[in-house]
């Protein structure tokens, strides 16, 4: 992520020959407006590296009003120095700790098996490579500042589009092929269309800092790309410029696991048994297509069992399920259905006194799943919040164990940014059937309601775990029941 003094000097160099070599009043008028942008190549750099910023917008103002050397002979161009920048590096220290954090949390739930990991991880441990790699190489050719109708431009040069953006690209043939583009919001490095616009493979930073790598098309995000910043990394797939989700690749290394309640016991009007020993996962689900490397056919790795919901409701199979689960060795959780009508207080002493809890069991799993008009009806989502917290003081007292927040995308997107604590102090399990994965921090992925599962005869919700073997043992042993 380190812009080098010496490769912004490259970039002020071929600014400055291709003045040089242009003998044409149209290019030496726009002397002054390159300047300008050349200064936005130097922003960004302070952006990036604080630790070497310090003094270093002064050195290259200097190094810039040299004399120039033609091919022929010297000509000296006074540039006017670039202004001074007020840096807060504290802040730059904090965000650059914020981005670190989000590639290590990307990389500790991914291996190569995922799409794209090998361009995370080539940023995480190299940094942006790409301007670099796309600035032209050798001299600046004059032939790629004309535009003749018998002359076509080729080589290395400089343009700038119809938004006033400079381009410092390479020609073939007349036709612009890759480069780097600056505008006042940032750099984008990578190949251009013959219009001027990113296409293919490029990257853009920006100057606040953010990075996206990854498929171009008409200027906007398309197809697989990764973008990272302070907030979040999103490694996934694109349309128009927006972000799907990640698209997971299912194999057998993965972690998968289900919950169960009495509709896997109630259904065609009788009262069905559970295969436990025979249990394997068939089918993820018909609902969305799922890219599957080899068969579905996975072991049950984990349980969650509904115990109770509100201050009455108890399920007349979890004993049975809990005993037949535990006596196959598959870890075991059990789950609260949150209502809105009761206290969290009164709530949690019914779960606790119809649930069991052994030492190994997975942590208690709070099921929170509010309409709006219900959020509105308690008395708003911060009267929610204070349930929840009610719910999960007694029973993470209880049991030894933080709870897992079972939520949906969409209230986590909509509203667990008002409650910073619960965001940050419990695992989330989201709830979001489709193609995609994510795009937030989880423990948990349910990524069906209409899975099927030998043992089973009615469809069963189907849940992968986030990470891998690794991470799967690190999460058993620091957060389950003691």
């Amino acid at each position: 992520m380190v812009y080098s003094p010496s490769l912004l000097k490259k970039v002020g160099k071929t600014l400055l020959k291709t003045i040089i070599l242009s003998k044409f009043a149209v290019i030496m008028s726009r002397i002054i407006f390159y300047t300008i942008f050349l200064s936005t190549i130097c922003l960004v750099a302070c952006q990036q590296t604080p630790s070497e910023a310090d003094g270093m917008l002064a050195d290259e103002s200097d190094s810039l009003a040299t004399t120039a050397m033609a091919d022929d002979s010297p000509v000296v161009i006074d540039v006017p120095p670039l202004p001074t920048v007020q840096r807060d590096t504290a802040a730059l220290a904090r965000r650059a700790k914020l981005v670190k954090g989000e590639l290590d949390y990307y990389l500790s739930r991914h291996n190569v098996d995922d799409e794209g990991f090998d361009m995370v991880a080539r940023y995480a441990e190299e940094g942006d490579s790409t301007l670099s790699a796309f600035m032209p190489k050798g001299r600046t050719s004059p032939l790629s500042q004309l535009h003749l109708r018998t002359l076509p431009r080729r080589g290395k040069g400089i343009a700038h589009d119809s938004l006033g953006r400079i381009i410092i690209g390479k020609w073939d043939a007349d036709t612009l092929v890759s480069g780097i583009r600056i505008d006042s919001a940032g750099i984008y490095a990578g190949q251009l269309n013959r219009h001027m616009k990113a296409e293919g493979h490029g990257s853009y930073r920006s100057v606040d800092g953010a990075y996206y790598e990854g498929h171009w098309e008409n200027d906007l995000r398309e197809g697989f790309g990764f973008s990272v910043s302070t907030r979040i990394l999103q490694a996934g797939i694109w349309k128009k410029g927006k972000f799907l989700g990640e698209r997971m690749y299912y194999t057998s290394d993965r972690i998968y696991g289900i919950d169960i309640s009495r509709y896997q016991h109630e259904y065609r009007r009788r009262v069905h048994s559970i295969d436990w020993r025979n249990m394997r996962i068939e089918s993820l689900g018909r609902k969305a297509k799922r890219p599957v490397r080899g068969e579905v056919d996975y072991p049950v790795s984990f349980v969650y069992i509904k115990a109770t919901q509100g201050t009455t409701i108890t399920n007349h199979y979890f004993v049975n399920d809990y005993t037949a689960s535990r006596r196959q060795n598959i870890p075991t959780g059990a789950y609260h259905f949150f209502s809105t009508h009761m206290g969290g207080r009164a709530q949690a002493q019914h779960y606790l006194s119809k649930a069991r809890f052994t030492s190994g069991d997975l942590p208690p799993m709070l099921d929170v799943e509010p309409t709006d008009k219900q959020i509105a009806k308690m008395g708003g989502i911060q009267s929610l919040f204070r349930e929840m917290r009610e719910w999960i003081k007694v029973v993470e007292k209880r049991t030894g164990a933080r709870p897992i927040l079972y939520l949906n995308q969409r209230f986590v997107k909509t509203y667990l940014d008002e409650a910073p604590d619960l965001k940050r102090d419990y695992l989330v399990w989201i709830a979001r059937y489709g193609a995609y994965k994510p795009d937030v921090h989880l423990a948990i992925w349910q990524l069906s309601a209409d899975g099927r599962v030998k043992g089973i005869g009615n469809e069963v919700d189907i849940n992968v775990f986030n990470g891998y073997e690794g991470q799967w043992q690190e999460f058993l042993e620091e957060e389950c029941i003691k």
